[in-house]
């Protein structure tokens, strides 16, 4: 039975390379997937999953409009009308990177991709932002998917990285703003939670 799962983490834990391992053991094995990212996120190339050693793929795009669930059955219903001599894969998994910029309601779509399309459906995405709080899409997914994997990140000091720290130019730490600007290792930096709380002043 087809199931929704969470991959989660802070910053530079491998979440894409995950992803794109585990969907090359699909395609490996002659089985299509469908791979989505954010579309706000366009720091390699729009419509491009990257990891940081070097891997890549290209993907569809999701942002606020997106009907997830119409748009996965589209995708199927189209392979199932193809009549060429060489019929078009059955998808058999779908990939979401970026999931914290998912929408509640876009989760739930993909919740149903699961139940009513039987396709498992692999999320990998942030758990909070930079001040400590959950992301709507990673909230969500904490709520309703079926199985939660933590992927570990490491803090400067050595113990597992479970928060974010948003800079600016100068290297200062950032306590309040808009919850969604893109950046890489030159705006944030995954840290434990003592030395989140102490970067943002609230102890230590």
């Amino acid at each position: 039975m087809a199931q929704l799962y969470f991959y989660y983490s802070a910053m530079n834990a491998g979440k894409s390379t995950s992803l794109l391992q585990s969907a090359h053991n699909y395609t490996e094995q002659g089985m299509a997937v469908l791979l989505y990212t954010a579309a706000i996120d366009g720091r390699v190339e729009k419509g491009v999953i990257a990891s940081r050693i070097g891997l890549k793929s290209k993907a569809s795009v999701f942002d606020a409009s997106t009907e997830l669930f119409a748009q996965i059955s589209e995708q199927i219903a189209e392979r199932r009308q193809n009549t060429s001599e060489h019929p078009i894969q059955q998808i058999s998994c779908v990939f979401v990177d970026e999931a914290q910029f998912l929408s509640r309601e876009q989760v739930d779509q993909l919740a149903k991709v699961v139940d009513c399309l039987n396709i498992p459906v692999l999320c990998y995405g942030i758990r909070s932002d930079f001040q400590g709080e959950l992301f709507p899409g990673s909230q969500r997914l904490l709520t309703i998917a079926d199985k939660l994997t933590e992927l570990k990140a490491v803090c400067h000091c050595g113990r597992k990285a479970t928060m974010v720290v948003r800079r600016d130019a100068s290297a200062n730490v950032i306590k309040a703003g808009e919850q969604v600007v893109i950046g890489g290792n030159d705006s944030y930096e995954s840290m434990c939670r003592k030395h989140f709380l102490s970067a943002v002043a609230v102890y230590c």
